[in-house]
């Protein structure tokens, strides 16, 4: 049942047409993804829906008493309550009842309405109806429910009865998702709700709109986000609007298939019309110009194919300009951390077991807001001086380092001065640099304050890649950038010959770039060996107690990563394929072997994700299962590798 129908909706700021002839119905318990690149129109559509603006064409149709509940990207609260209470106003209504209630169980109480029957029986009805109401709109729960929220979405008891007007732009954009949620209304329309949400509080939030009950449409750039919550996902992209079922990576597949068939039935008429029009132009003064007016009527008749988009893509290379030493860091009892305030007496501390980085390993790590994660960052590049211990750097190491709020970037300078500073370009090199980071024409004039988030981003990874460093230490490169720039800057950091620590909250990135985690928690780091999404199938089987071995992963060169549990002994189920039976195979080419290799690490890489699904809803029964085809999977691999190396060889 259709409670949202939106018909041939149009709209435009000034001369700027943002959405043309929009249409898509909205079903009971939809889970939506609203994607496209930044500015392409997402924001504008939510606040159609939400009914801050008004539509220059066409119309939008709800269903009747539908409540629709909008989260902006800023959120804004009353300087004199507490965060609690912010929380309070949503029961604004259940409050008055209770109020009331009050009122008449104190009447109730007086012996003079006793003596007069009407008015007592009037009162007894009056306060069975507000209990009923009261108790059908959760009011003897209000309570815990904000509490449940809040605690959820990371609040401590502290920063829930301290005022709302403290709290940081990113905490109070999530103070105003807890308040959407208690709303609980029919409609839910997130724009970035994930924004400042730590892991923790990601899957907190996944596991609550997993269960919601009403339908929503959410805009993000988390894929992870997406694939866990959407069923379906609608693509904004040069005015109109595309809709694919299923979820995020289904959308990609599909918009990929989708985009390959357009562009052959392109290329296809294209060559059509050169040839006709070839025919034509020989023979329309000739004895088959008869002929030739004919194809020239169809060829005016005929639906022309248009072109199909092509996708704005970052064309640059980030690469080492020497190699640094085997050992790229080592720590020693090393302790960073910021000093106590003397007001509030906050503070932090990040204690780092004596460890080492080796040249080439890309080490995520991962905490939660406020632990200390850019403070040990900052400590690595030497920013900071360790509260305790030491770090080294080892031999030829140059460090390269991405700041989250750009803070080495100069907001009055140009775009083309910015990059001048750090380089030997002219002024046209680099307009000619900065086109690989998708500016064109006049942008490279504005000023780097002018600028919006993901721009900024751009300029920084633009400046990152003019050092030639071996050692990169990113802070949240991924903020800001939209999902294609999300997914072009994994593909060329996966192709780095050096190596990094990053810290980012986008499990996509994490799980497709680590080859190690270190884990901030109570401040104190713990090193993982793997990806999130094994990092999580462990933490899943250890809170379920089930003795699932965390299957261990090899890289297209051979390499394993991870940590195998167990015995290791062949004979369990996936077991490799013992010599005899390779030798069976022998007869096959490096192609088609390559041809298997590609077809398993795909199938890997699906497992990998569901997985981290199945970990996240602490499926057991469900782990079990995939953990073993994965075993499976990998075992055939191994072979596979094996024979690789034996037949190019």
């Amino acid at each position: 049942m259709s409670i949202l129908v939106i018909e041939n909706v149009s709209k435009s700021y000034g001369a700027e047409l943002i959405l043309d002839g929009v249409s898509f119905r909205v079903e009971s318990r939809d889970r939506i993804g609203l994607v496209g690149a930044n500015g392409s129109g997402k924001t504008t559509l939510l606040k159609l829906l939400a009914q801050q603006l008004v539509p220059d064409q066409g119309t939008i149709t709800y269903q009747e008493r539908l409540s629709t509940g909008y989260l902006p990207q800023l959120a804004d609260f009353h300087p004199s309550r507490t965060l609690y209470q912010e929380m309070l106003t949503v029961f604004a209504g259940v409050q008055a009842w209770e109020e009331e209630l009050a009122e008449i169980g104190r009447e109730l109480g007086d012996a003079s309405k006793v003596e007069q029957p009407e008015v007592y029986s009037s009162l007894l009805e009056r306060y069975a109806e507000l209990q009923e109401s009261v108790e059908h709109a959760g009011g003897y729960t209000i309570e815990p429910d904000i509490r449940r929220v809040l605690d959820g979405l990371g609040f401590s008891r502290e920063q829930q009865e301290a005022p709302a007007s403290y709290l940081s732009g990113g905490q109070q954009t999530r103070a105003a998702l807890g308040k959407l949620l208690l709303q609980e209304p029919d409609l839910l329309l997130l724009d970035e709700p994930t924004n400042h949400l730590d892991l923790e509080a990601l899957e907190w939030l996944e596991g609550y709109l997993h269960a919601w009950r009403g339908s929503m449409i959410v805009v993000s750039h988390d894929r992870y986000f997406l694939d866990r919550v959407t069923t379906r996902t609608l693509e904004v992209a040069n005015t109109r609007l595309d809709e694919y079922p299923g979820n995020y990576s289904k959308y990609v597949r599909l918009r990929g298939e989708r985009l390959a068939r357009w562009a052959k039935e392109y290329e296809e008429q294209q060559e059509y019309i050169a040839r006709t029009e070839e025919f034509i132009r020989r023979y329309k003064a000739g004895q088959r110009s008869k002929e030739a007016r004919g194809r020239q009527t169809l060829l005016d008749r005929m639906e022309r194919t248009p072109r199909p988009p092509v996708d704005q893509r970052l064309e640059f290379k980030i690469g080492a300009r020497i190699e640094s030493g085997q050992i790229v860091l080592a720590t020693d009892g090393l302790v960073a951390g910021i000093p106590a305030d003397p007001d509030t007496g906050s503070g932090i501390v990040v204690a780092v077991p004596d460890t080492s980085i080796e040249r080439g390993e890309r080490i995520g790590l991962l905490g939660a807001n406020g632990s200390g994660k850019t403070t040990l960052l900052r400590t690595i590049v030497g920013q900071r001086r360790p509260r305790a211990g030491a770090l080294r750097l080892g031999h030829n190491v140059q460090i390269g380092y991405y700041a989250q709020t750009h803070e080495g970037l100069r907001m009055r300078s140009t775009l083309v001065d910015e990059i001048r500073q750090v380089s030997h370009l002219s002024e046209e090199g680099a307009r000619s640099y900065l086109g690989r980071f998708l500016f064109t024409g006049d942008d490279v004039f504005k000023s780097v304050g002018s600028l919006s988030g993901g721009e900024r981003s751009r300029v920084a990874l633009a400046k990152l890649t003019l050092e030639g460093a071996n050692f990169l230490v990113l802070d949240e490169p991924t903020n800001h950038l939209d999902l294609p720039a999300r997914q072009m800057l994994e593909e060329i950091l996966a192709q780095y010959d050096g190596t990094m620590i990053f810290v980012s909250h986008d499990r996509y990135f994490v799980d497709a770039l680590a080859t190690k985690l270190w884990i901030l928690e109570d401040g104190t780091v713990s090193v993982f060996d793997g990806n999130y999404t094994r990092y999580r199938l462990r933490q899943a089987r250890l809170e379920s107690g089930a003795g699932i071995p965390i299957p261990e992963t090899r890289t297209a060169a051979g390499k394993t990563t991870g940590v195998r549990e167990g015995s290791g002994d062949r004979d369990r189920i996936g077991a490799a394929p013992d010599s005899a039976e390779r030798d069976r195979g022998r007869a096959r080419t490096v192609g088609q072997v390559e041809a298997e290799i590609s077809s398993l690490e795909a199938r890997i890489g699906e497992l990998e994700r569901l997985l981290a699904l199945a970990s996240a809803e602490t499926n057991v029964g469900r782990i079990s299962e995939l953990a073993l085809e994965y075993q499976e999977v990998n075992a055939r691999l191994e072979s596979l590798y094996e024979e690789w190396q034996e037949l190019a060889g």
